[in-house]
């Protein structure tokens, strides 16, 4: 998934629950339908919190890496709230 351009970065890194998805529900709410937000986190729950709203709200996790230090999750905006 290296080539995709996420709309949005959320670098979370240091920030413990419940900062990561606070951020990106933040986000969410100002995406638009098919924008992809890159979320960076050092919180090992924001995986399992992320994908349970991802499955909750009906958006798509895309991707999910462990990288050196932290976690990158890409999040497409599949399904916006009324």
């Amino acid at each position: 998934m290296s080539a995709l351009q996420p709309h949005k970065v959320l670098d979370c890194r240091g920030s413990f629950c419940p900062g990561p998805i606070t951020e990106l529900f933040k986000a969410y709410r100002s995406a638009q339908l098919g924008d992809v937000i890159e979320l960076l986190a050092t919180d090992p729950a924001a995986k399992a919190d992320i994908t349970a709203w991802a499955q909750k709200s009906g958006n798509e996790v895309l991707d999910v890496v462990d990288e050196q230090g932290y976690i990158r999750i890409l999040v497409k905006v599949t399904k916006k709230r009324s």
